[in-house]
């Protein structure tokens, strides 16, 4: 299974920079064993109903852009240069894994002050990043984030243009609850409280999953071989009143279809071979790809992917490699738009 596999022609004009507005406007397309649909997001309603099961993950998007600067005394005075810094993800020891640039102008020890609210001492410097300890911890530290950071845009927006103040909204998902993602879970942006409410009132239930989305993520898949290739970890939690609903709707012969890969990834991840969901607290590193078995997901709604990306690999799992070709052939040529701000798709085997 080689990485051309999973290649496909994306004009750049495809790339959504912006979300639509209302969020349920977005389009949808509709993917049901061999037939194709182009509708919206909002038909939801019609698509869906009792016995329907939706997992969400309710992990939250940190500012995780940040930018500072650092002082360093030379013969001459005071040299102070910008350092601009990207979150990546807790450490065990209260430390924080990031990217810098420039990384290799830091030194040990040094602090970078991100104004008044908010200062890091460079605790670790390694090949790929550093590790930060801040002298702010718990909601000070939430605090000071917000006031000092931007939202991570992901790079193939953030190289068309710089973070803004409607990206801290547009970027986080209306049930967003446990921070820690530095990235947001994209097919639930689609969700507004409007479309939430017409779906309870179809009968349509709601399970909620957390799997903090790390920078990972974006990484390109560098092996030619991709049955070879190691997934990033990411930390997520199922709990067991989740994993007894997920288990109940399937008794009941009820579908579970998570909303985005990330939600999918976990959940396959917490899943038994026989299908039941046991509660799960741990960092997964599940490689979906083509001869996966799924155990518990009956279908997915989910964004347009990267070419040669593992979620279009993981797509091509779920609906075969022939059948994701034609589906995003008729994406691209029907103009729907492509990534985190993109159009949505419902996938169902």
């Amino acid at each position: 299974m080689k990485l051309d596999d999973f290649d496909f022609h994306l004009p750049e004009g495809l790339i959504a920079t912006r979300p639509a507005r209302p969020r349920s406007s977005a389009r949808l397309l509709l993917a049901e064993g061999l037939a194709t649909r182009d509708l919206h997001v909002r038909d939801l309603t019609d698509l869906l109903g009792p016995g329907d099961l939706l997992v969400l993950n309710d992990t939250k998007v940190i500012p995780a852009r940040l930018t500072g600067t650092r002082a360093r005394q030379t013969p001459q005075g005071e040299v102070v240069a910008k350092v601009e810094i990207t979150l990546l993800e807790p450490d065990a020891n209260g430390g924080w894994k990031a990217l810098a640039k420039p990384l290799r102008k830091l030194k040990q020890g040094e602090v970078i002050r991100f104004g008044e609210a908010l200062s890091a001492e460079v605790a670790e410097i390694a090949e790929a990043g550093l590790t930060l300890r801040f002298d702010a911890t718990g909601d000070a530290f939430d605090a000071a984030l917000s006031q000092v950071g931007a939202m991570p845009l992901p790079p193939y927006i953030a190289a068309l243009r710089a973070p803004d103040e409607a990206d801290r909204e547009d970027y986080q998902t209306v049930w967003a609850k446990k921070s820690g993602a530095v990235a947001a879970p994209t097919a639930s942006l689609h969700f507004d409280a409007e479309l939430l409410d017409a779906l309870r009132a179809k009968g349509v239930r709601f399970a909620h999953v957390t799997l903090h989305v790390g920078a990972g993520t974006f990484l390109p898949v560098k092996v030619e071989d991709v049955t070879t290739h190691k997934m990033h970890g990411e930390w997520g939690e199922v709990t067991p009143e989740t994993a007894e609903a997920i288990n109940a709707t399937r008794k009941a012969g009820g579908r579970i279809i998570p909303v985005g890969t990330t939600a999918l990834r976990l959940i396959e991840s917490a899943a038994r071979e026989d299908g039941t969901v046991a509660p799960f607290r741990d960092v997964t590193e599940i490689f979906i790809y083509p001869g996966y078995r799924f155990r518990v997901t009956d279908a997915l709604m989910t964004n347009f992917h990267l070419p040669k990306s593992t979620l279009l690999m993981l797509v091509s799992a779920l609906m075969g490699q022939d059948r994701i070709r034609e589906i995003y052939r008729h994406a691209v040529d029907s103009g729907y738009r492509f990534f985190s701000y993109g159009d949505a798709s419902l996938l169902i085997p």
